[in-house]
């Protein structure tokens, strides 16, 4: 057993840290992250070199590579500037829906979009009142002659008015079962449909600041009686939640690694800080208190590194297991929190100052620990995969 990136993975990882270091210029993120805006230049250069879209099939305009090739673009990117990495990563948020289900024409005219820099992409998943509990949602789409006619309200849509469609999870069919368990394998009356941002009907609402990740606008939309074609469907229908559940399973991958990027980024400046500064005469770094602090931040990193890995590594295999996913998002985010926190404790006064950073990252982590789901649901799911038992998506 070698535990080792190949010769194009290391490639890949030395391209994109090459690309972050000429690109990810500190001041700029500064004002990114303190005007809320989205890097869309550097997304474009990023798609001009073949960095978005990655793990998108060649026929996509991809690179023909895997979930680890992507993993590793984020925690490079991330450990360069988390706010610039998180916007990059995320801005072909729920395509891979497209990938992965889309058998129709749609996934050949979205995704080179997305891969060669002309749209960015969002979710449209969840509701407000409806916390985590898929489900639940009442956003309905209604058949008509050759359209599908979508009423209903969805929050925390990423990406928000940016982008050039979204993925609607909806209800398809008012008699589905709401109360099964999710197995990959059954209907349960909830579909993904593909909404083009431009269509009629679609109201946007800002969600309003945010503690992080604030160069992705947050958004809240409403769909009132919007007709999008009957084609539109992604994958089968009535088919939404497992297919949701299998795109979580992938999403938590990215997220993790994305983690991992941030607890590297603020460990490097946290390490470069006390090996500089001095107190009593003596650099803060041969203090052993100081010592061991580092030393805890470099385990969690690096058992952060492997989990998420090998998670990624299994998916690329056809050997995709949701508890080890679910296990590095929930083990990576966690150590992102920790790491950047505990940087920001080393630094002392100036690990709150955004000239030096920390500050930011542990902010962007902790957004990232709450992504898509929170700590118990992840622990559920894990739970449920050690005692045999099917859960739920936000159960």
């Amino acid at each position: 057993m070698e535990f080792k990136l190949s010769k194009s993975q290391n490639e890949i990882q030395k391209a994109a840290w090459d690309f972050a270091r000429g690109e990810f210029d500190k001041n700029l993120a500064l004002d990114l992250d303190k005007n809320s805006q989205f890097p869309e230049a550097i997304r474009k250069k990023a798609c001009d070199l073949g960095f978005i879209g990655i793990h998108f099939d060649e026929k996509y305009s991809g690179g023909g590579l895997g979930v680890i090739e992507n993993a590793l673009l984020a925690e490079t990117f991330c450990r360069k500037d988390s706010g610039i990495g998180i916007a990059l990563m995320l801005s072909g948020y729920a395509s891979e829906c497209l990938l992965r289900f889309g058998k129709n024409e749609l996934g050949k005219i979205f995704l080179p979009k997305i891969a060669e820099g002309e749209m960015i992409s969002a979710g449209a998943f969840h509701e407000s009142d409806k916390g985590f509990d898929l489900s639940a949602i009442e956003t309905h789409a209604v058949k008509e002659k050759d359209e599908w006619v979508i009423t209903g309200s969805k929050a925390y849509v990423i990406n928000g008015r940016n982008a050039g469609f979204y993925i609607v999870l909806c209800r398809t069919d008012p008699a589905g079962s709401s109360d099964a368990d999710l197995d990959l394998s059954i209907t349960e009356g909830i579909s993904m449909v593909l909404v083009e941002s431009d269509r009629d009907g679609i109201f946007f609402e800002t969600m309003g600041e945010k503690l992080g990740s604030r160069m992705i606008e947050t958004a809240r939309l409403t769909f009132d009686q919007v007709r999008v074609p009957k084609t539109n469907i992604v994958g089968k229908e009535g088919n939404g939640l497992a297919q949701i559940r299998a795109f979580f399973n992938e999403s938590r991958l990215l997220t993790a690694a994305m983690s991992l990027g941030i607890a590297q980024g603020a460990f490097d400046r946290a390490i470069g800080y006390v090996k500089q500064r001095e107190q009593f005469g003596k650099k803060i770094a041969g203090f052993e208190v100081t010592r061991h602090k580092l030393a805890d931040m470099a385990i969690k990193i690096e058992l952060a590194r492997l989990i998420t890995y090998q998670a990624a590594w299994q998916c690329d295999h056809k050997k995709a297991d949701e508890k080890l996913s679910c296990m590095a998002k929930l083990y990576a985010s966690q150590a992102a929190v920790e790491v950047s926190d505990e940087a920001m404790q080393l630094l002392g006064g100036y690990g709150y100052m955004a000239e030096y950073e920390v500050e930011r990252f542990y902010r962007d982590a902790k957004i990232i620990e709450l992504f898509e789901d929170q700590k118990n649901t992840q622990k559920n799911l894990v739970a449920d995969a050690l005692t045999g038992k099917s859960g739920k998506i936000g159960k």
